[in-house]
């Protein structure tokens, strides 16, 4: 009772000083540490004067991205978060790429700021917002540049697990019974240290399966030859190669618009593909099976995958064709954002990867995720704050299966290979 009369004594208090100020009267000093999100004297900032940015790329490049950040938009409404997207061709507008990320933080509500993928000049962008703005947190999802540069500036990294899915799609495809795996790319990518060391990996498990291993290059999108230019080239070689490999050889490529082609002509030609390099049910299916219209099932992963496996096994391809289950670019845009707010309102730690999985598994409820920490290579060391995760394979069959990727525990011998 003496603690209820104190509260209710304290309420008529601030309501009698709060009749006395002045219309003209100064705003009180902001004493809130943005570095914690309380203030001063130890009071929690409120819940409300958040605002979050999400930077992706264009639906042309990476859709998926931007729907999850759309997806997330839609959750807490276009007040609370902010959304922009960098050039197509970001390697050659670096300056603007940067600009972008950097004036989310012009925003003095600004608590956070997400980008996905993180192409070239996130890590500058992520400086120059730590300057000026110490109190927002940088997360980089997908990063392009060096994961130790990225970490540097940036208070999360989260990449796709390049080590163990080098090992586990090698895996799957020899228990699929494939004998070659074939790996397009270009050497933009593979400048990469996450690609290179991808493929590094990829070309070892081959070794220890006894399949054989492929490279094969494919223009860059992001040159003159444009999104349209590469995606023919890939039209035209892909018979070549499925006739040169044979019809057990599967199929990875490094750039999503490469991706619709490959699939296109694996379903026509026979040949497999384990998974995407960023994996979705969206990632080129739809486009591979004739612009599959997939409008009545937006937002829904469990029925965008039954739609799309069932093309997939109407065209032939029952067991050759696998995904994961929940689109990884949309999850991370969404999760990332998600575990971000969940910080911002003190619900988690931005390094504890329970947190992250979490804010993940929202939008996979039916998915299993896996991960680990990085390990450079180079010096051996484990950077707190970059986490590697993966999901999942699926096969798409009648009826198709999770292969089980996430139980596999990877060799340790292949976290060191370069």
């Amino acid at each position: 009772m003496k603690k209820l009369l104190s509260m209710l004594l304290a309420l008529v208090m601030i309501l009698a000083l709060a009749g006395c100020g002045g219309g003209n009267d100064p705003a009180p000093a902001d004493d809130t540490d943005p570095a914690d999100g309380q203030t001063q004297d130890g009071g929690d900032a409120t819940a409300e004067d958040w605002h979050i940015g999400i930077i992706t790329g264009t639906v042309s490049q990476s859709e998926d991205d931007l729907r999850g950040a759309e997806a997330i938009q839609a959750k807490y409404g276009e007040d609370k978060v902010k959304l922009a997207t960098y050039p197509d061709n970001f390697t050659e507008e670096l300056e603007t790429t940067i600009q972008t990320i950097v004036n989310m933080s012009d925003d003095p509500q600004m608590k956070a700021i997400i980008v996905n993928q993180s192409v070239p000049g996130t890590a500058e962008a992520f400086t120059q917002i730590k300057e000026r703005r110490p109190d927002i947190l940088c997360i980089a999802g997908e990063a392009h540049e060096d994961l130790p540069v990225v970490g540097a500036s940036a208070d999360l990294v989260c990449n796709n697990d390049f080590v163990s899915r080098g090992y586990l799609i090698i895996r799957t495809a020899h228990e699929l019974g494939c004998d070659t795996f074939v790996h397009i790319s270009f050497p933009r990518h593979m400048s990469y240290e996450t690609m290179s060391r991808r493929v590094a990996v990829m070309e070892e498990a081959c070794n220890e399966f006894g399949m054989k291993f492929v490279l094969e290059t494919a223009p860059d999108p992001t040159t003159d030859v444009g999104v349209t230019g590469a995606q023919a080239y890939v039209l035209e070689k892909a018979p070549e190669w499925i006739q040169k490999y044979g019809q057990n050889s599967a199929y990875f490529c490094t750039n999503d618009a490469h991706t619709a082609p490959l699939l296109q002509r694996l379903l026509e030609l026979g040949g497999y593909f384990i998974e995407a390099d960023l994996p979705s049910p969206l990632m080129g299916y739809p486009n591979a099976l004739g612009d599959l219209d997939l409008t009545a099932e937006a937002g829904d992963f469990d029925a965008i995958l039954a739609k799309v496996e069932q093309a997939v096994v109407d065209a032939g391809g029952e067991g050759r064709f696998g995904t994961w289950a929940y689109s990884y670019g949309y999850c991370l845009s969404a999760g990332l954002a998600q575990h971000a707010i969940n910080v911002i309102e003190g619900k988690s730690e931005i390094t504890n990867m329970d947190d992250v999985a979490a804010a993940l598994q929202e939008y996979s409820p039916k998915a299993a995720w896996n991960g680990s920490g990085y390990t450079n290579a180079d010096t051996g060391v484990k950077e707190d704050n970059v986490f590697l995760i993966y999901q999942d394979t699926y096969i798409m069959g009648n009826p198709g299966k999770f292969m089980g990727a996430t139980d596999v525990e990877v060799p340790e011998m292949y976290y060191t290979v370069k």
